[in-house]
């Protein structure tokens, strides 16, 4: 297993959302953040916004479904056009076990 984790603007984190549903990954933690990529903030006039609001999707998939999930993401989450600075960045790390809490059941990362 492997979760991805999604950081994106907040105005495209409910397209997100939807592609993942419609893809079949309903499973998704959605968490309010702020933050600063490369850019390091936004500079309106004489104002510097050094933390930006964004959203952070968390989801634990099977490795084979990686790719299918991080492009789906990808597509989603992207400004119009050729996008843009500040449109996120998408996190995959590997998950060694989980545990659902109200059965108990232990999933491992080898039940694929």
């Amino acid at each position: 297993m492997v979760m991805v984790r999604a950081i994106v603007r907040p105005e495209r984190a409910d397209e997100v959302l939807a592609g993942l549903l419609e893809a079949g990954y309903p499973a998704v933690t959605k968490v309010s953040v702020y933050g600063r990529g490369k850019q390091r903030g936004l500079r309106v006039g004489q104002v510097t916004y050094d933390e930006l609001p964004k959203e952070l999707l968390l989801s634990v998939i099977k490795d084979k479904d990686k790719d299918f999930v991080v492009k789906t993401i990808m597509e989603r989450a992207k400004s119009e056009g050729e996008g843009a600075y500040g449109d996120g960045k998408i996190f995959v790390s590997p998950v060694f076990e989980a545990y659902t809490i109200s059965s108990g059941v232990k999933e491992e990362s080898s039940e694929e």
